[in-house]
């Protein structure tokens, strides 16, 4: 079957109620947030409708054992990852599942910490667990730096917040930084909490490696809490997975006040079709991220090589080190204002993003070669 991965133009993007592109005036090309701008995935959308045909908007009923039981199947065949069925726990989403889990983990005022550049909800939602943030750095390969890490479990951090692969860089960790990071924070009973919301968006040559196969430190000392979400462009549909290996880990979550019926049915629903049935269309998608990644690389090359970037492996987010542009701290704001261009402000994503940019590359090639000459015309503008 042929999967249709064809995008709207740029009128009809702007239809779109939701925040990517409601947020922008409508001659505006955004990049931003990670979402997709392809159709949905077909098993998706076709159970959606039957929900709605059926008026099933209820409370999500649980236990959702069919839910439990498609996850299951696709870490097996994506992932290579066995989960045990009765250790996957519902949540709304990734973030509120990271900062309850915080909640237990770490008293008022213990610390938590991540490696930046980070996800900007890092810094926003996980103070609402009461707790204080240790940033830790990135080398310039964007591997974890292991001396930063030992600093900040040293400072008494009580769970590392991992994001694997890592957002905004696209980088998949590979197992032996797994092994060393499982090890450090196991000897000092550090949990280790893994984002792995992006995992089934690996692209060709870059295996992600899943946080609870790497060790059994990694297991005693870990929680994976994943989504449909990202690989399935599922953001508005309120359906996260929080899941354990180990005893210590499943009393860990059990700790936590449950969210379980704060998770939307739809959101549900789509998740047990997208990952049951949705191999098909997430094959093309790679496929056409792997593509699009080449095609950026070209346009860059050719438009704008001022800009320095590696190119991701996994996800679809490419992180822009644009400091020899003379853009400035912030050159998202340039691109914005001067070129109809939204991406994503490097310095939401901490300290470390001062003259950075992230750009979303889910999009049609024509879009994306548009974007990238919309840039060059800034700079270009400014000699």
């Amino acid at each position: 079957m042929a999967i249709d991965l064809n995008v709207p133009d740029l009128e009809a993007l702007h239809r779109r109620a939701g925040a990517k592109w409601a947020s922008h005036d409508p001659d505006v090309l955004s990049l931003t947030i990670a979402e997709m701008d392809f159709p949905l995935a077909p098993p998706v959308a076709e159970a959606l409708h039957r929900a709605i045909d059926r008026a099933d908007l209820g409370y999500a009923a649980l236990p959702r054992s069919a839910l439990r039981r498609a996850f299951s199947g696709f870490a097996e065949r994506r992932l290579d990852w066995s989960v045990d069925e009765e250790q996957i726990v519902l949540v709304p989403d990734v973030m509120i599942g990271l900062v309850e889990l915080c909640r237990v983990i770490a008293a008022p005022g213990e610390a938590v910490a991540f490696a930046t550049s980070a996800y900007p909800p890092f810094f926003s939602m996980l103070p609402a667990a009461g707790v204080r943030l240790i940033e830790i750095d990135l080398l310039a390969d964007g591997s974890l730096d292991l001396d930063s890490l030992e600093a900040a479990l040293a400072a008494g951090a009580r769970a590392l917040v991992l994001a694997s692969p890592h957002n905004p860089t696209g980088r998949a960790l590979p197992r032996a930084e797994l092994e060393a990071i499982a090890q450090r924070c196991a000897e000092r009973e550090t949990w280790v909490l893994a984002d792995e919301i992006h995992a089934p968006l690996t692209l060709p040559g870059a295996p992600h490696v899943p946080w609870l196969a790497v060790s059994d430190a990694a297991r005693r000392w870990g929680v994976s809490l994943t989504s449909a979400s990202k690989a399935f462009n599922l953001a508005a549909l309120k359906a996260a997975l929080m899941v354990t290996a180990d005893p210590a880990a499943r009393d860990l979550v059990a700790r936590m006040r449950s969210f379980d019926d704060h998770a939307g049915l739809l959101g549900v629903i789509a998740a047990e079709a997208a990952f049951e049935h949705g191999d098909e269309w997430l094959d093309a998608v790679i496929d056409q991220l792997a593509a699009n990644r080449e095609q950026l690389g070209r346009d860059l090359s050719q438009h704008l090589p001022g800009i320095t970037w590696t190119p991701p492996q996994a996800t679809y987010l490419a992180w822009f080190d644009c400091t020899a542009l003379g853009l400035g701290d912030d050159p998202a704001e340039a691109f914005l204002t001067e070129g109809r261009v939204a991406l994503s402000p490097g310095l939401d994503y901490g300290a470390p993003g001062a003259g950075h940019a992230r750009l979303n590359f889910a999009t049609s090639p024509a879009h994306l070669s548009e974007a990238v000459v919309r840039m060059a015309r800034v700079c270009n503008n400014r000699l």
